[in-house]
C-alpha cells in the first residue's frame, strides 16, 4: 500500500474516482443511484462520511 500511495502522489497510478458524495444521506444515494442507473458515471462513485 505505501508503494501504491507513493505512486499515486506522484502521478504514475491514476486512481478511478471521478465522483465523491458527502454525506452519506438519502439525496445523495440517489444520486448515486441515478448516475450509475443512466450510464452516465465513469470511473467510481464513493458515498463517504455519515
Amino acid at each position: 500500500m505505501t508503494e501504491v500511495s507513493r505512486l499515486v502522489e506522484e502521478g504514475k497510478l491514476r486512481t478511478t474516482l471521478t465522483e465523491r458524495l458527502s454525506p452519506i444521506n438519502a439525496a445523495n444515494l440517489k444520486q448515486a443511484h441515478t448516475l450509475l442507473e443512466t450510464g452516465k458515471a465513469r470511473g467510481k462513485v464513493v458515498l463517504e462520511r455519515f
